[in-house]
């Protein structure tokens, strides 16, 4: 419960896909804060005692189910939504965070590669929130953020939660955690702002399509600038983003050519051969794993004609 709030917004007031035409849960005024109560990225359909079977048989209608939308009122196209992420508590199953991280065929970078369904289902501490166990010999440091998180479009009709907007959406920033502000555009009067779609833990690039899914509490402040025009969303973070995964170092692997997609496809490809051969993983789990904690980034984009990017895996998930 959150003393502080002005509103809650429970897990069945939630919505799949961006439509300016759904009605709002609540109307409020700037600078309101709000309690939502998320569901995970299946809408429920994979939990605790989940198998791979659930996997095959996921509804991909109930997809990123979003909480919301919130009416903000003097909200109006050209204003921005401020939006300053208070907090984040997982949601308890017998005493213990639930997350999942699934292969699901057809998804991913690497979904040519890969085309069997996978599942880890993860347990963590929700109160002290130590590395989620993958084995006995990895774990994951986490930090928890909502995946999806935006405004509706001023298109009318029924959009998809899947691709990231202009307007924010399903954007799987890792950097939008608690601390962060953050920025959207205003399309729409009122905004109808929705979150969801919780983590936590990913790596930069979701390479596999999923990161540790995790149904929680999210505590947001929502605020209102005028006249901002933003083009695309924007945030500012309180301070350093990757201090939770460097302190042991980084195994690095690389991809280069003409193409950025290609580029990436091998950097990620070349540290699952690696994980593979050094630490006797089936390419899979390697697969599923790298998309929890593992960060893709453009390390050169200047030499033409061939650009570097880069896959740096954290030592620390390993010692």
């Amino acid at each position: 419960m959150c003393k502080a709030c002005n509103y809650t917004i429970h897990g069945a007031q939630h919505h799949f896909g961006w439509d300016n035409s759904f009605a709002p849960v609540v109307r409020a005024e700037p600078g309101s804060t709000i309690l939502f109560h998320c569901n995970d990225s299946s809408a429920g359909q994979l939990g605790p005692s989940s198998t791979v079977a659930d996997v095959v048989n996921l509804d991909f209608g109930k997809i990123n189910p979003v909480s919301g939308p919130i009416y903000i009122e003097g909200a109006e196209p050209g204003d921005a939504v401020k939006v300053t992420i208070e907090s984040f508590a997982p949601r308890a199953f017998d005493g213990s965070g639930f997350g999942w991280t699934a292969n699901i065929p057809g998804f991913g970078l690497l979904a040519d590669q890969f085309t069997e369904p996978a599942l880890k289902v993860w347990k963590y501490d929700p109160a002290t929130m130590e590395p989620a166990l993958w084995s006995d010999v990895a774990r994951v440091p986490l930090k928890p953020f909502a995946g999806t998180i935006g405004n509706a479009l001023a298109e009318p009709g029924l959009h998809s939660v899947v691709p990231p907007r202009r307007v924010g959406g399903n954007l799987d920033i890792r950097d939008l955690n608690a601390g962060t502000t953050l920025y959207l555009p205003v399309e729409v009067a009122g905004a109808l702002f929705s979150v969801g779609d919780t983590h936590a833990a990913q790596g930069d690039g979701e390479v596999c399509g999923t990161a540790i899914e995790s149904p929680m509490d999210v505590v947001l402040t929502l605020d209102l600038v005028k006249g901002t025009n933003l083009k695309t969303p924007r945030f500012t973070t309180p301070g350093p983003v990757t201090r939770h995964l460097d302190a042991k170092g980084y195994e690095v692997t690389t991809g280069i050519g003409p193409d950025l997609m290609s580029a990436s496809r091998d950097a990620v490809a070349n540290m699952i051969d690696f994980l593979c051969a050094s630490r006797g993983m089936a390419a899979v789990d390697a697969y599923m794993l790298v998309s929890t904690c593992g960060d893709l980034r453009i390390s050169e984009i200047v030499d033409m004609p061939n650009w570097v990017v880069s896959f740096y895996f954290p030592r620390c998930v390993f010692e």
